[in-house]
């Protein structure tokens, strides 16, 4: 007499195979052959971001990740995500999809990379959870499209035609992810509340490449690649001259211990901690005016929210005709633009990052708002601070000084003019009037420094004494004073960090969000 379990079997069996009859929608759904570029399929991908109330009743095929799945009875609901944007996607059984289908449909891996034809259908209730909330893909039993018939003048009849629906993994993600997206985006509250997950820091950057999917991440990033093109488009438009500077040079940059030294064959070299000779250099060649955009190196041990080894510098140099606030007022202008360019083509990308994290909008006054370094003092001191009048700018006084002209001027933007010498490099230009002051300058977004600058030393004999007063070897520096040596215009510049104005743009508050694969002295990786 056959077991129990043997009779179980036996009766699965014929199950088993009436399934497999019964699925008639095999051919429309499956994990695809690996794309080696085999084919060219006469097929539009629609953008997500495209999915709207113009395209009801259309059907279009989709690439994105699977962002989230959920069975429910007969009907499996999906939201596919392309970089920020994201739609609703509903596979039911009917005629269209059978049973297994759904049930492939659920179980794929969150993260994969799918292919999906779908009717697009607007909604009669929007969907808050996505940001395409009027629409939704899905399978229904008909799509109706509007047609002329023989009918009265200005009418029209429905014509049914069977919709499709198909789906294909293209590429699948492992079942187990690092890190939960929907954790990663989660708002940080104060006092958490139990149970409530979220992602820190290291997580994060440990899993960069999952990270950056995330609708903050893709939004911080585009709004930062919009900074670049601002940056260049206003300076281009200003007459200003791209130029690209050595990164592996002879002599530390700015004078002081922080670089990098590299093996260079049989000698020592640096990393640039500025392009700061080179721009110089551009202007004794007749450039008049540059830009450059590239990668900075400071080898200073700070594991600050604002410090990194290495960031991206935006550079900027200018010849004048008689004053550096000529200068002062070309760069102030130009980030100016850039704030504005922000607001006008990234509003999409500043409301993403303010619902995780919530920020006033960023405030700034034309002209802009320069102070000089003595007036700082004073209002630092009315509130009870006590400073010498050569001594540097702390990070909370700067931050306390940042609160204090927002109360008085209402705004996050200003210059800091006319620092002490003493605080400066050695190509600064001294102040004429006093001999303590030098012709100097920061820029300042929401009380943290964004740019430092100033005139720089364009005779000879001044910049070889204040390199010796900074005991810089003057045989490393040989080339970089003999360029002044043939006549120099007089000129001044500065120096922007991309990563601190998209952090402070946004109001952010660590440096690394808006770095890419940051560098700080505990990172390396990945």
């Amino acid at each position: 007499m056959p077991s129990a379990d043997a009779s179980r079997k036996s009766q699965e069996k014929p199950r088993e195979i009436m399934d497999a009859a019964e699925d008639f929608a095999k051919e429309r759904y499956g994990v695809s052959s690996m794309i080696q570029s085999q084919e060219k399929p006469d097929r539009v991908l629609v953008r997500v971001s495209n999915l709207t109330v113009k395209k009801a009743d259309e059907v279009v095929w989709v690439r994105a990740r699977v962002h989230t799945s959920r069975a429910k009875g007969k009907q499996c609901f999906l939201v596919l995500r392309q970089q920020q944007f994201n739609v609703q996607a509903l596979v039911a059984v009917g005629d269209h999809a059978s049973k297994q289908m759904v049930k492939f449909a659920a179980n794929i891996n969150k993260e994969s990379i799918v292919d999906v034809e779908g009717v697009v259908r607007k909604v009669n209730q929007k969907i808050g959870s996505c940001t395409q909330q009027d629409v939704e893909l899905h399978v229904q039993k008909e799509v109706c499209n509007l047609v002329k018939a023989n009918q009265p003048k200005g009418m029209l009849t429905k014509k049914k035609q069977p919709s499709i629906f198909q789906i294909y993994v293209i590429s699948l993600a492992e079942p187990r992810l690092p890190l939960q997206l929907d954790d990663a985006v989660r708002p940080e509250v104060e006092g958490e509340e139990e149970g409530r997950a979220t992602v820190n820091q290291d997580t994060r950057l440990d899993n960069r490449v999952i990270d950056l999917r995330t609708s903050t991440s893709q939004a911080v990033f585009r709004l930062q690649s919009g900074i670049c093109h601002l940056f260049r488009e206003t300076l281009i438009n200003k007459g200003f001259v791209e130029i690209q500077t050595p990164k592996i040079i002879s002599a530390a940059s700015e004078g002081g211990a922080n670089v990098f030294t590299v093996s260079y064959f049989k000698n020592n070299a640096y990393l640039a901690q500025s392009p700061q000779l080179y721009k110089q250099m551009c202007i004794c060649a007749d450039f008049e005016k540059v830009f450059c955009i590239g990668p900075v190196f400071r080898a200073e041990d700070s594991n600050t929210h604002r410090h990194l080894t290495e960031f991206v510098g935006l550079d900027i140099e200018m010849a004048f005709s008689y004053h550096y606030h000529e200068v002062v007022e070309e760069i102030a202008d130009t980030l100016v633009q850039i704030f504005k360019g922000l607001q006008e083509r990234f509003q999409t990308e500043i409301q993403t990052v303010n619902k995780q994290f919530p920020c006033e909008p960023f405030k700034f006054l034309e002209p802009t708002l320069r102070l000089e370094y003595c007036e700082a003092l004073a209002m630092l001191r009315e509130a009870g601070i006590e400073m010498g009048d050569e001594e540097d700018l702390s990070t909370p006084n700067e931050k306390l000084l940042g609160r204090l002209v927002k109360e008085k001027y209402d705004t996050d933007f200003y210059i800091l003019d006319k620092y002490p010498l003493a605080v400066r490099p050695f190509y600064t230009m001294p102040d004429p009037r006093n001999p303590k002051q030098s012709n100097s300058y920061d820029m300042f977004m929401r009380g943290e420094e964004i740019l430092s600058g100033a005139q720089r030393i364009h005779d000879p004999q001044l910049l070889t004494e204040r390199a010796l007063h900074h005991g810089i070897d003057l045989e490393k520096i040989k080339a970089y004073i003999d360029s002044f040596r043939f006549g120099a215009p007089p000129h001044a510049g500065g120096g922007i960090g991309l990563e601190r104005v998209t952090m402070l743009f946004l109001g952010l508050h660590n440096v690394r969000q808006t770095s890419m694969f940051p560098r700080d002295p505990k990172r390396l990786t990945p």
